[in-house]
């Protein structure tokens, strides 16, 4: 089954901006209710992760909509923070769940625990507008969770904040890189599985007729 183009893009725009709107809502709702510390706000992996999905997801929507192709980097970049949101909403919906303190607005809290990462894992596996990737850029996967997770520790050393309560040294190191090693399993198994994924044919769409930049002229 082939899907128009610019229905997909449209629906990957809206979709990446509901998720912005859901993280500036929040924002706005945390400092509504007393001073917050952009460090700490956008310190959480989920805030960061949903930014990073929304942003690659609406540049490949732009694209989409304006008739340019793709790049592999760009696919790539999509790949990764396909597991990234995967990952999120599978730690949140085992480990956090229930717990007090993070997205407090009802609406939001679902938009980017649930409906965004299920819509990311969906539009990755049904919509084959994506190349095959190489399972020799897996290990890329892992190079911006190994970013956030040393700030995380450093600060948890420093100033003692932490995002989510099973990195807090206050459990001892020992149960902290337990954590730390469970978590980059996960981000290389939800990796695998979207690379897997990614030689899936379920709904294609015609490919980009490249659209001329303003440089270009007739020969």
């Amino acid at each position: 089954m082939t899907l128009p183009a610019r229905y997909v893009a449209a629906l990957r725009l809206l979709a990446a901006l509901t998720t912005v709107v859901a993280v500036a809502a929040t924002f706005l709702d945390t400092a509504g209710r007393g001073t917050v510390n952009p460090f700490n706000f956008f310190g959480f992996f989920t805030i960061q992760g949903n930014i990073l999905a929304a942003v690659v997801l609406g540049v490949t929507a732009v694209l989409g909509l304006r008739g340019r192709r793709v790049s592999p980097g760009l696919e790539l970049a999509r790949a990764a923070t396909t597991a990234y949101i995967i990952v999120v909403g599978l730690v949140y919906n085992t480990l956090l769940t229930g717990l007090t303190g993070g997205v407090t607005l009802p609406w939001a809290n679902t938009m980017l625990h649930v409906v965004f990462p299920l819509y990311c894992l969906v539009d990755w596996l049904l919509v084959a507008d994506r190349g095959a990737q190489p399972w020799r850029r897996l290990w890329t996967v892992l190079v911006y969770p190994v970013l956030w997770t040393t700030v995380v520790l450093l600060r948890g050393a420093t100033d003692g904040w932490v995002p989510y309560p099973f990195l807090s040294p206050t459990m001892g190191y020992g149960s902290v890189f337990g954590y730390v090693l469970l978590i980059a399993v996960a981000f290389i198994a939800a990796g695998a599985a979207v690379f897997g994924l990614s030689r899936v044919r379920i709904l294609t769409v015609p490919p980009a007729a490249e659209t001329p930049g303003p440089g270009w002229r007739a020969a």
